[in-house]
């Protein structure tokens, strides 16, 4: 919880200091045309990339594979989609690295890495306290098969 508010305090400061750094530098009215024009550039690479990643999708879907990485680009997708068109320069340069393919397969393969050492390759049902084997309950006890009784016909 302390990661996301020092995120969240951090990123738009930020954001603010340098929009200010580079408003100096190249003035008021090119630095808004500046985000004005990330914004516009990130949604037309947001729409080519995100119909890419829904045809992969859909091509693994139809030979019966589980198109994961291609769920995981679609998250980094609307993450680099939402980023860019928040205002401000840091927040584009992220968003932008999530809609490049390459930069954005890098990250996708870090999250997955991530995920592998968090979930293991037991999967979610080995924890503390299972053993190995641990499927369920043992009742233990005797029965004998009956087949000389006659038993009413079933309907």
């Amino acid at each position: 919880m302390p990661t996301l508010l020092i995120l969240f305090v951090t990123v738009p400061l930020g954001e603010l200091f340098l929009l200010i750094e580079v408003g100096q530098a190249i003035g008021a009215l090119p630095t808004i045309a500046l985000c004005l024009l990330t914004a516009m550039l990130g949604a037309s690479l947001l729409r080519q990339q995100g119909l890419q990643t829904l045809a992969r999708a859909r091509h693994n879907l139809d030979r019966g594979a589980l198109p994961a990485i291609e769920l995981l680009e679609a998250v980094a997708l609307i993450i680099g989609g939402v980023l860019l068109l928040t205002p401000g320069l840091v927040t584009d340069v992220v968003g932008f690295a999530c809609l490049i393919p390459p930069t954005r397969r890098l990250l996708v393969q870090w999250v997955l890495a991530r995920l592998a050492v968090r979930v293991g390759p037991s999967g979610p049902s080995q924890g503390p306290g299972t053993r190995e084997g641990d499927g369920g309950y043992t009742i233990e006890g005797d029965y004998a098969r009956r087949d000389d009784e006659q038993h009413p016909p079933r309907d």
